[in-house]
């Protein structure tokens, strides 16, 4: 009851306003008012208080301590700076695991694998640029013989085909039979052109395909870690491969 007495008295009473700065002392600034004074005065003492902290953390510090952090940190210009780590996941690849399904990904990935194979079995890598090349080894029982070797005489073909690993006719071929498809020049070199890009193309969805792959893989890696089943991390995650882990063995009943 008195505590309701004491509430409308108050609201009876004067109220009592900070005068703002006199006209002749304006060229002092803002007159500072007690909210002002009490915001200075908390914050001159949250920095004493933080400054106290660390001086006591300084003199108690060991100098032996050791943390699992300081592999990661260096010091530079006084200042403490975290080590950048290597990039694990590509921009496109964190793009793709967090708006595509496995599922999707993996049909992406068996059609270009069919394409591929479909380009290989037109294309059939014969002059491929990536393919390992063949070797042809020749044997010879004296010095004489290896020194007076000749490539086209050997082959029984002329000199201008012994650097081509498909149609490569002999001489005899050449003599009884008429040079069939195409001879000109111009239309030779535009049949190279297209098939040069085909085997870029061809490239190009190998490299795809491969990423599509370790896309996918990394996405199932992710899943498989939501199993409350203890695990072991085996491997690190790269650009090129998933984490590997190994999980602890259960019995299914």
């Amino acid at each position: 009851m008195a505590a309701a007495f004491r509430k409308a008295a108050k609201s009876r009473q004067r109220e009592h306003r900070e005068r703002s700065q006199p006209g002749f002392r304006k060229h002092l600034g803002l007159l500072e008012k007690k909210k002002d004074y009490k915001l200075r005065a908390d914050d001159y003492r949250k920095k004493q208080e933080y400054l106290r902290a660390l001086r006591k953390k300084a003199l108690e510090k060991n100098p032996d301590e050791f943390y699992y952090k300081m592999t990661r940190v260096k010091l530079q210009d006084g200042v403490h700076v975290i080590k950048e780590t290597k990039e694990e996941v590509t921009p496109e690849q964190l793009k793709l695991m967090k708006t595509q399904d496995v599922k999707y990904i993996e049909m992406k990935r068996v059609a270009e694998a069919k394409k591929i194979e479909r380009l290989k079995s037109e294309l059939h890598l014969l002059d491929f640029q990536g393919k390992q090349q063949n070797k042809h080894v020749f044997f010879f029982d004296t010095k004489k013989e290896v020194e007076q070797f000749d490539i086209a005489t050997h082959l029984r073909t002329a000199p201008e085909l012994v650097d081509r690993v498909f149609n490569r006719p002999t001489i005899e071929t050449l003599q009884k039979e008429k040079v069939k498809g195409v001879t000109q020049q111009t239309r030779l070199k535009r049949i190279a052109k297209e098939r040069q890009k085909q085997y870029n193309c061809l490239t190009q969805r190998i490299e795809r395909e491969k990423k599509l792959f370790v896309i996918a893989q990394k996405i199932q890696t992710r899943k498989d870690l939501l199993d409350k089943t203890q695990k072991v991390k085996v491997k690190k995650e790269t650009v090129n491969s998933p984490a590997i882990y190994k999980f602890q063995s259960r019995r299914k009943r």
